[in-house]
């Protein structure tokens, strides 16, 4: 157990913060998992629609500090390069 005040802050802090990281985590991957589908779907229109609205979504992670902006960066840029592939 932790013994330092700041230590027993980190603690309290993290306490907080953990379950609010997750459902941000969460929504990304769901926002991600729809333009996934789409595109599995082959529904070209309908996923550059659903990556519109994942994009925001995505750099929302970068400045919540749930996501490093490289990460966010190559997830986007991924996505887009499978939406362009689809004929």
């Amino acid at each position: 157990m932790a013994q330092h005040q700041s230590a027993l802050k980190r603690i309290r802090r993290d306490k907080k913060k953990t379950p609010l990281n997750h459902a941000h985590i969460s929504r990304l991957r769901t926002f991600i998992k729809k333009v996934e589908a789409e595109i599995s779907a082959g529904k070209k229109s309908e996923a550059q629609i659903a990556l519109k609205e994942a994009q925001p979504e995505i750099m929302r992670g970068v400045s919540k500090r749930v996501l490093h902006r490289n990460t966010a960066s190559r997830k986007m840029s991924r996505l887009n390069a499978r939406v362009l592939k689809l004929a």
